[in-house]
Order: C-alpha cells, then sequence, then structure tokens
C-alpha cells in the first residue's frame, strides 16, 4: 500500500509561515534591551569580576604577610632554642648553615620555579660591590645569633626596632645626606625607648647588648651601602638574586671563622646529631626557615607598598617579643614594655616624618 503525499492548501494571500491559526505554535521571541539595560549589566558584571579580583589580591597578600611574621619570629625563636636553650653554642657555625640554606633554595627558586628573572654579575667591579655586602651581612646576622645566647628575643627586639636610628646616622657619615629637622627629632624617642627598655631589662646582659646594637647597626650599614654601590642600571638587582649571590660569599667567609673559634664544629655536630637525631630537624628547619624570612620579605615587599612593609615591621617586633615572652617565660617589667612602646611609637612617627619629608621635597 503506497501512501498518497499530503495536500498542502494555501489561502490567497498568505503565508504558511506566518499562519496565525490557532493550531499552530507560536515562539516568543525576545525583546532585545535598550543600549542602557545592557550597560548596566556588563557595568555590574564587570563589578563582580573586579571585586572578586580584589578579594582573591587580598586573601594572597594576607597569607604572604602571615607568612612572612610567622618565618620571622619562627627563626627568631628557633635560634633562641638552640642557641641559649638546647645548648649548642655555635652561632657562626649556625649562621653558615642559613647561608648554605639560603645559597640552595635561592638558586633553586631564580632557576627552576623562575619566581623572579635570572640576573648575572657584570663586572669584575661589581663582584667586589657584592662580596663587600656579604661581609657586612655576615657581620650583622652572626652579632644577631650570638646576641640571642645572652639575651631574651623581646630585648632583642626592642634594640633591633632602632635601626632607623643607625641608618640616619649612616646616611649622614657616608653619603652626607640630611635629613629635615623633624626627622630628627622623631629619633629621639627611638633612642628614649631603649635607654628606659635597658634599665628596666631583668636579663640585660651587657655584651648581648653590644653584640644586639652591632647586628642592628650592620643591617642598617648594608641598606645605605647596598643603595649606593648598587645604583646603576647595569648593576641594580632585585633581593632575590642579590641573595643567590651573597648566600655563598658569605658562608665561605663564615666556615673558617667557625672552625677557628668554634673548634671542629663539624664533627660536634655530627656526634649530637648521634646521640639526639632530633638536632638534624632542628638544624634543618631552622636553616630553611631562615630562608623563607629573605622569600617572604620579598613577597611582602612586591605586594605591598614601602610603608606598609615598615608599618608591619614595626608591629612584627612587638608581636616578636609577646609571643617570646609567652612561650620562654623571661621576666618582664612594666618600665621594660613603656620603653619598647615608646621604641616602636619614636619609629612610626620617624616613619611618618620621612614620608611627609619626601612629599614636600617633590
Amino acid at each position: 500500500m503506497v501512501a498518497e503525499p499530503p495536500q498542502w492548501t494555501t489561502r490567497r494571500n498568505s503565508n504558511p509561515k506566518f499562519d496565525t491559526s490557532s493550531d499552530q505554535i507560536l515562539l516568543e521571541i525576545p525583546q532585545t534591551p535598550p543600549s542602557e539595560s545592557r550597560n548596566n549589566n556588563n557595568n555590574n558584571l564587570n563589578h563582580i569580576i573586579h571585586n572578586n579580583t580584589i578579594t582573591s589580591t587580598s586573601i594572597i597578600t594576607a597569607t604572604i604577610v602571615a607568612a612572612w611574621y610567622s618565618s620571622n619570629i619562627g627563626v627568631l625563636l628557633l635560634n633562641k632554642y638552640l642557641l641559649s636553650i638546647y645548648g649548642y653554642r655555635y652561632p657562626i657555625f649556625l649562621t653558615t648553615l642559613h647561608m648554605i640554606s639560603c645559597s640552595f633554595y635561592s638558586s633553586f627558586a631564580v632557576h627552576s620555579l623562575r619566581l623572579v628573572p635570572t640576573q648575572y654579575i657584570q663586572s669584575r667591579k661589581q663582584l667586589l660591590k657584592i662580596f663587600s655586602l656579604s661581609l657586612i651581612f655576615c657581620f650583622s646576622v652572626v652579632c644577631g645569633n650570638s646576641s640571642l645566647r645572652y639575651i631574651p628575643v623581646s630585648f632583642n627586639q626592642a634594640i633591633g626596632a632602632t635601626t632607623p636610628f643607625f641608618t640616619a646616622i649612616f646616611a649622614f657619615v657616608i653619603t652626607c645626606h640630611r635629613e629635615s629637622p623633624i626627622v630628627y627629632f622623631s629619633l629621639l624617642p627611638v633612642v628614649l625607648g631603649i635607654v628606659i627598655a635597658s634599665n628596666s631589662e631583668p636579663l640585660f646582659h651587657l655584651f648581648g647588648f653590644f653584640l644586639c646594637a652591632g647586628s642592628t647597626a650592620g643591617r642598617a650599614l648594608k641598606s645605605v651601602v647596598q643603595g649606593i654601590i648598587l645604583t646603576s642600571e647595569s648593576e641594580k638587582m632585585n633581593s632575590m638574586n642579590l641573595l643567590m649571590y651573597m648566600a655563598p660569599m658569605a658562608a665561605g667567609i663564615l666556615l673558617p671563622f667557625s672552625f677557628y673559634f668554634e673548634g671542629n664544629v663539624a664533627s660536634i655536630t655530627i656526634q649530637k646529631a648521634k646521640e639526639d637525631w632530633f638536632i638534624v630537624f632542628l638544624l634543618i628547619g631552622n636553616a630553611t626557615v631562615a630562608y623563607l624570612v629573605n622569600l617572604t620579605n620579598f613577597l611582602v615587599t612586591k605586594h605591598t607598598s614601602p610603608l606598609t612593609l615598615q608599618v608591619l615591621g614595626n608591629a612584627k617586633a612587638a608581636v616578636a617579643a609577646v609571643v617570646s615572652v609567652l612561650i620562654f617565660r623571661n621576666p618582664v617589667t612594666v618600665m621594660g614594655m613603656v620603653g619598647f612602646g615608646v621604641t616602636v611609637m619614636g619609629v612610626v612617627l620617624y616613619t611618618q616624618a620621612k614620608r611627609r619629608s619626601k612629599l614636600t621635597s617633590h
């Protein structure tokens, strides 16, 4: 049986495609929104994307700052525990391990992870400049680590907060750079606070005080010298590449001094490791955290402004002091706390005065 094809009939002056009879299915085509409505939708979408970007950026920055705080406080507490409580009294060799760790990790971060573009030493003159920075760096770190044998972390941080004072002195002596009178005036509370804290410190140790002051002065001198000798475009280096070259130089400088002043410390460390394996974990962890201090410092500088970095640094000293008191239970006095607070407030005033001075000069 053959099916007959359907018969189509069309009325005159009509179009089957546009037949509006009730048995036909009507398709509702939405109207095109006006241009203002489309623009509002686009603006809302862009606003949502912008807010999400800001939120993710804020979370990343907060995480980096938290890591920076943790690594800075962690290396201080570990150094104090190793050198003072555990009894590993070899600060020069401990600093050497820090430099070896920084050399390995920074090379891995630059060459393998490519966190920053690789920069190369351009001349023998530049190499000598970096070597001179390594000498100052060694002096500062060894003095800082050695001071933890004699003074508590809280007092160490109080002295370390005077870095702007030494920076202003070295900038004036070396470069003849003069600040405005208000900047110098703001440094008076910094010095006054340390005098109060020193007179009120129950565990004050004169040699430890001088070691910590030397470390602070060395840190300030390094920043001034670095600004002088690495100023040309061909010699400028970011902190990651600079650390990659400075760390092995510093390790090479420190190792002979360690063997001379601390004896056969490598054999002593191996013997201690055979007796107590926990020291291996402490030394490796301590050296790793020492590198994380430099890494997170670079990341915080990258993700925040210099002013924010200074403010965070001031708060970090106070946080480290409080944490150390809670962990090590070292005695503190009210006047000691007042002195530390005066020093921190002086640093804050110095930061604000220097910022205003720069804005006025520009």
